[in-house]
């Protein structure tokens, strides 16, 4: 199966990878709604029973759930998949989120995901978000200081600006970047992938179908009818007039795909992975049959005349 290096790591990783956010679970800020963990943890069977060969997670996903749920699935399995976790999100006892890029925090917090995931090392570590600003250098120089200690083996950013990584790289390397990407959401490739190119700064995109929107199968039905907790409801890109917009994308997007007997989902991937600076997609998946919807796109590309097909209806 072909893999990509991430940037200048010895990390060869498959074209798609397994997101966990949604594995979290419900009844916490930025939830999905409800999530069997046996539906999970089934559906990273499924992925790295087809070759799949990294699982992205958060410590804040589910407030450490998702963590969990990865060692449970990765128990007593062998020839495990790289890890890749983040931290700087931390939460109070009654569940309230906040940002923390403190030295002592992000050690607690590296401890408390090396626990949770059941490893004595974490093969990527990322800072989730930038915040606060003034806390980059201090929060760059903690996780450089993690890997030489060992903790962890190869650190890398998520959603940061070009500015933030330019500091950051004056202490440390950077390894990777993780900044969302989709044709419904392109925004990076105006400085971000040209930036991390240059830099042979490895590229590992979140949200390829726009959060379920590029999957060929939401509705405006399933809109209406998500849980209460589900972030999605509050999202723009689900509201009128762009929840229309986005949905004949889809179809699109549907149409691509069956030409190949694939579905909209993976020709949304594929649009991602087109782009020479992006390395992998972080592909979220709730369960075994989502996975096997998806999964094709590990190798899926598409045409020149199929891009510009998608670049029509987006311009």
């Amino acid at each position: 199966m072909l893999k990509k290096r991430l940037g200048t790591s010895d990390l060869e990783i498959t074209a798609v990878g397994v997101g966990a956010w949604a594995m979290g679970g419900g009844g916490w800020k930025f939830s999905w709604g409800p999530q069997d963990d046996s539906e999970s943890i089934a559906a990273i069977h499924a992925a790295l029973d087809a070759g799949v060969n990294w699982i992205d997670t958060a410590a804040v996903y589910g407030l450490g759930h998702s963590e969990e749920v990865v060692a449970r699935a990765l128990a007593g399995r062998t020839g495990k998949p790289y890890v890749f976790t983040k931290c700087s999100r931390v939460w109070d006892e009654s569940g309230e989120i906040s940002s923390c890029s403190k030295a002592d925090s992000l050690r607690r917090e590296c401890e408390a995901s090396l626990r949770r995931l059941r490893a004595e090392t974490i093969d990527l570590y990322q800072i989730h978000w930038p915040d606060p600003d003034a806390d980059v250098e201090e929060a760059w120089t903690t996780l450089a200081k993690l890997r030489e200690e060992g903790k962890v083996r190869w650190i890398g950013v998520s959603n940061f600006n070009v500015a933030q990584m330019e500091r950051c790289r004056k202490i440390a390397p950077l390894t990777s970047l993780q900044p969302p990407y989709s044709a419904i959401s392109p925004q990076v490739e105006v400085e971000l992938l040209p930036y991390c190119k240059r830099h042979e700064i490895g590229v590992i995109v979140y949200s390829p179908m726009k959060s379920g929107l590029l999957t060929g199968t939401m509705t405006r039905e399933r809109v209406a009818a998500f849980a209460p907790d589900d972030f999605r409801r509050n999202a723009l890109a689900f509201q009128e007039p762009h929840l229309s917009r986005n949905l004949e994308l889809a179809e699109l997007m549907k149409r691509i795909g069956a030409r190949h007997g694939r579905s909209a989902g993976e020709a949304a991937i594929a649009w991602t992975l087109r782009n020479p600076a992006v390395t992998a997609a972080i592909v979220g998946m709730r369960s075994a049959a989502q996975a096997h919807g998806v999964l094709g796109a590990i190798e899926f590309r598409l045409s020149a005349e199929e891009i510009a097909e998608i670049e029509g209806f987006r311009s």
